[in-house]
């Protein structure tokens, strides 16, 4: 190969690296102005988030800061996943954006109804936790230990707590699009995956354990939503129709068109 051959060749791979730090630096951009607007309202936001424990803790109750920083640092981490969490959309589409030119038209069909049900699912699953697990979950914590101990729950402690639940509710829901992907890959059928319904179910269970606290209500709260979810995934999978041609098929008809 000669040294102009490779340089033509080089040439591609820089215009996709620069492209791609393009796209990250709007994602970045965007994130660090959401967080910007939403800092002022930094100690609103964790109110908010606290709120499911704070309306259910004892008269005289309240929560506590242990650490010297954490009045601070509490609510300006929350701020800042936040942001992230509202600038989702925006960082999807910049992905989106970046590989859509290497796709073919069946799979730029396909690719943004999936990316739009995948943020609205993560979201459902995020006001899932926060307006249905959380209060039933506070509800069984506040009134489970004795009498004599005063509940005085540790800014940093419950942050971490809501944003493990977040995430993994966030994600639970997203079970749908990974059948439906699955199926649409030819990783699995709907078939198969119909005849290990008992082992899903029971995976569900496992996952909630591992994703969730130490108590039965919250495993059950994430389990019993994945596994209504995953059912959901076989019925929308149930509509793929493939061509008889498989890829190359597909392949073709694009180039046609």
């Amino acid at each position: 190969m000669s040294p102009q051959d490779d340089n033509q060749s080089q040439t591609p791979l820089i215009d996709h690296l620069i492209e791609l730090r393009s796209r990250l630096l709007r994602a970045m951009i965007v994130i660090v102005v959401v967080f910007a607007a939403l800092y002022a309202f930094s100690n609103q936001i964790y109110t908010f988030v606290a709120e499911p424990l704070m309306a259910l803790l004892p008269p005289g109750s309240q929560m506590i800061a242990t650490e010297v920083a954490s009045p601070f640092l509490a609510p300006f981490k929350l701020t800042l996943i936040v942001s992230l969490f509202l600038a989702i959309p925006f960082v999807l589409y910049q992905a989106w954006a970046f590989i859509a030119p290497g796709l073919y038209a069946h799979e730029k069909k396909l690719a943004l109804p999936l990316l739009g049900s995948s943020i609205l699912l993560f979201y459902g699953g995020a006001a899932f936790a926060y307006y249905v697990v959380f209060p039933l979950l506070f509800q069984f914590f506040t009134t489970a230990g004795p009498a004599d101990v005063q509940i005085m729950t540790d800014i940093n402690a419950y942050l971490s707590f809501v944003l493990k639940l977040f995430l993994a509710f966030g994600l639970a829901f997203e079970i749908p699009v990974a059948t439906f992907l699955l199926v649409l890959t030819g990783a699995t059928t709907v078939q198969a995956l119909s005849a290990k319904r008992p082992y899903v179910v029971i995976g569900c269970f496992i996952v909630g354990m591992v994703l969730t606290p130490p108590d039965v209500i919250s495993q059950t709260l994430l389990a019993g939503p994945m596994w209504l979810l995953f059912e959901v995934g076989i019925i929308f999978a149930r509509l793929i129709r493939r061509p008889r041609g498989g890829r190359d098929d597909v392949e073709m008809n694009d180039a046609d068109s």
